[in-house]
């Protein structure tokens, strides 16, 4: 099995920044993708950012120039460092990391808070 352990949330104000950590250990033969989702109070889990095993970086509208989401393949470690945060980034993240076997499992991670106060 896979775990994912997740940290870096908090409360921030407006404009500032955090960094999210996810870290994966368990059976990984190796990672295809890895990402970031979440979800605000009273909405449905939407995704934010992916990241490929060749580097290729994805982002959703609402956050793209203000997030960065990166990979440690030594560490199984995915990132996303906040920068300029608003307080629609208020939510729930949650990692998502998707290993490769024979076929391809998707986990997540537990979710850490982010609030961002205006």
């Amino acid at each position: 099995q896979v775990q994912l352990v997740e940290s870096g949330g908090g409360l921030v104000q407006a404009g500032g920044s955090l960094r999210l950590s996810c870290a994966a250990s368990g059976s990984i033969p190796s990672i295809s993708a890895m990402g970031w989702h979440r979800q605000a109070p009273g909405k449905q889990r939407e995704w934010v950012a992916g990241i490929r095993g060749g580097g290729s970086t994805y982002y959703a509208d609402s956050v793209r120039g203000r997030f960065t989401i990166s990979r440690d393949d030594a560490k199984n470690t995915v990132y996303l460092q906040m920068n300029n945060l608003k307080s629609e980034d208020t939510a729930v993240y949650y990692c998502e990391v998707v290993v490769r076997r024979v076929s391809e499992a998707t986990y997540w991670g537990q979710g850490t808070q982010v609030t961002v106060s205006s």
